[in-house]
């Protein structure tokens, strides 16, 4: 059975920051876990150093769900291929959350899956504040059905 990690990033008090906490809990709801293995669902927050230590455990793929930046309208979804070498020597800030030093360290720590991608979501509203703008809260439903074919998609890509 292929380990995949599905990990929500992103702070719930910024507004669309925590679009990846929000799309990961909905999911944990809606996928029944599974005794072989397969996909283990996590809000991670903003623990970058946890989900660091996660993504060094042997899963083979890993999906990270995070809101972004790109120059999108809000609520645009988007599947980012993240620059593993990026921030060589990065240090990860235990308070926040920065994907590129999380993905750093968690090298220097071990193996990482295979496959890694980003989820992201374009934001609109990064400002201190509790719940999703209307653009990126029917981002939500897209998102989890992106996330579950790519889990399909890993299936299929068995080691």
């Amino acid at each position: 059975m292929t380990r995949v990690l599905v990990a929500g990033v992103g702070n719930l008090f910024f507004g669309g920051d925590g679009f990846g906490c929000e799309v990961a809990r909905r999911l944990s709801r809606t996928q029944p876990p599974s005794p072989e293995g397969g996909a283990t669902f996590a809000d991670f927050g903003v623990r970058g150093v946890h989900l660091a230590y996660e993504l060094s455990s042997g899963y083979h793929a890993a999906v990270l769900i995070d809101a972004v930046r790109r120059g999108g309208r809000p609520g645009t979804l988007y599947v980012i291929d993240p620059d593993l070498d990026e921030k060589q020597g990065a240090r990860p800030d235990p308070h926040g959350i920065d994907l590129a030093a999380v993905l750093a360290l968690a090298r220097a720590l071990g193996p990482l899956p295979a496959r890694i991608v980003v989820v992201g979501c374009e934001a609109d509203d990064l400002d201190e504040r509790i719940g999703l703008s209307e653009p990126v809260a029917r981002a939500v439903e897209p998102a989890m059905a992106l996330v579950q074919s790519l889990l399909r998609e890993a299936e299929g890509a068995r080691p």
